[in-house]
């Protein structure tokens, strides 16, 4: 897992080294701490704002070259705005919008955690350093060359002074396990997909053993022993055979229902013999986003010793248009007996979800699932790339996926179901078809998802938009986010916590 910046703690009372970040709010004042690091350079900040226009906004940046009175060969102010607004989330655009600022090379960095009103707490300065890791994260092992202008990697020594350095040490020991799980997804769905097809995923999500995580490999054999014929069915068009993981973290009371988390791995999807028009074809290496995060999920838990009972379990396929793909008007009989009729091979992914949603749901009989998939293009007509498509036919869930969405900044929009929806995926041939009409797409996706889990307390999220492409943000530059890592290890912990 390729990570190039360390992160540390010091005391404010410790000599800054290198680069210099502080913070001030929308009034351009400072903290006590920063203005004793300042000392007489704080009047060069004014000046230096006033000429630039920095008005301290959230995440906006002062950088100053050899600044007068400072030992440091930069200084970047970072405007963390109006105090009273300031939420949990933004703590991590901070550390991103200082390290957005670096260069390449090796660099030292000093940031104080300090504001106006006192030193950051140390969950917030915490925040930061992750931030800093986020923002830093760079997936380029496959340029044997950089072009002039090019952004190279960044590698730096990160020390946050702060208030309590035993207390910021601590807060941040979860924080790097989580930061670890979000590069993880990441580096998976960047991966180009003849490197990381279906058995090399699996192998992937294999060596979360080191971590305790008991991780069970489905091949084909087993599968079909199982009674997968809507998972198999979409394998079986490529050379690549499918496979099914499953992954468990013990960490909570011996007996106690699990939670499971499902995810959608399509390691390429050209369409299947319904094949994609040939434009930006090449972004669906990115349609395993969903699994990508489950394994993703599964580290930070795993790492951070979370005293919770987890499944996760993917789905791993490559949907190809071979001569032995399956067709429109095929029909196959899920784990669960149910029958599909194929109108279009191009939505495989709720197939692979239907058997593996189905396998968690009797098997374990969780407290509630998840299942993240890049289901459909009809998620992103409708949110765009800022929230996830949340459909659920448990109230309670859907509230604690909006309020940790919320939190995170992985945000989710509920969705509806109903049996008006539901009618529109009725087979004249079979049980269900795996489409409906065009309108509404998400929405009948959604529904055929919801007869694989039964009575199971259950979420589906639409990750079409915001696992892969979406625009850059303070915290992310790649093209692979890692999107909900975050949203889901706090759904975990909040979960639990209420429960206690």
């Amino acid at each position: 897992m390729p990570d190039v910046v360390k992160v540390g703690f010091a005391p404010f009372s410790a000599a800054p080294r290198g680069i210099l970040v502080v913070f001030c709010d929308d009034k351009l004042k400072f903290g006590a701490a920063t203005r004793n690091a300042l000392g007489a350079a704080a009047g060069l900040v004014r000046r230096a704002a006033a000429t630039n226009q920095f008005k301290g906004k959230s995440a906006s940046t002062l950088d100053i070259l050899a600044p007068e009175g400072l030992k440091s060969s930069r200084l970047i102010v970072v405007g963390a705005g109006k105090l009273s607004a300031i939420k949990e989330n933004d703590f991590f655009k901070l550390g991103g919008a200082a390290a957005g600022k670096l260069r390449a090379g090796n660099d030292s960095l000093t940031i104080i955690a300090d504001l106006p009103t006192g030193p950051m707490k140390p969950d917030q300065a915490a925040a930061v350093a992750s931030g800093v890791r986020l923002r830093a994260y760079k997936f380029d092992r496959y340029k044997t060359k950089k072009k002039d202008g090019e952004d190279a990697p960044l590698r730096a020594d990160v020390s946050l002074a702060v208030g309590d350095v035993a207390a910021a040490r601590t807060a941040f020991a979860p924080n790097a396990h989580i930061v670890d799980g979000v590069i993880m997804a990441r580096e998976l769905v960047n991966e180009p997909p003849n490197v990381l097809y279906p058995v090399e995923f699996a192998r992937r999500a294999g060596q979360l053993r080191k971590l305790g995580v008991d991780v069970q490999i489905l091949d084909v054999k087993a599968m079909r022993k199982l009674g997968m014929g809507a998972l198999l069915g979409v394998a079986q068009g490529s050379t690549q055979p499918g496979r099914a993981v499953i992954m468990r973290w013990n960490g909570g009371k011996r007996g106690d229902q699990p939670v499971g988390f499902i995810g959608k791995g399509v390691c390429f999807d050209t369409g299947g013999i319904s094949i994609k028009p040939a434009g930006s074809m090449e972004d669906m290496k990115g349609d395993m986003g969903g699994a990508a995060c489950v394994v993703g999920l599964m580290h930070a838990l795993a790492a951070r010793k979370a005293k919770v009972n987890v499944v996760g379990a993917i789905g791993l396929v490559e949907n190809m248009p071979d001569g032995n793909a399956q067709r429109p008007g095929d029909i196959v009989t899920s784990m669960s007996g149910q029958t599909i009729e194929i109108i279009n091979t191009d939505a495989e992914g709720r197939l692979v979800l239907a058997d593996v949603l189905w396998y968690v749901a009797k098997k374990f009989k969780p407290k509630f699932m998840v299942d993240l998939a890049t289901l459909t293009g009809a998620i992103l007509v409708a949110l765009g790339t800022e929230y996830a498509g949340l459909f659920s036919n448990n109230d309670e869930l859907a509230e604690r996926l909006t309020k940790v969405g919320l939190a995170t900044g992985e945000r989710v929009w509920r969705m509806p179901l109903g049996p008006e929806y539901d009618k529109q995926i009725d087979s004249r041939f079979a049980d269900m078809k795996n489409t409906g009409a065009r309108n509404g797409g998400s929405i009948t996706a959604a529904q055929f998802l919801q007869r694989f889990v039964d009575d199971t307390p259950w979420a589906h999220l639409d990750i079409a938009g915001t696992a892969m492409g979406a625009p850059n943000s303070e915290i992310n530059h790649s093209w692979g986010s890692g999107y909900g890592v975050r949203l889901l290890e706090r759904l975990v912990a909040e979960y639990y916590e209420a429960k206690r």
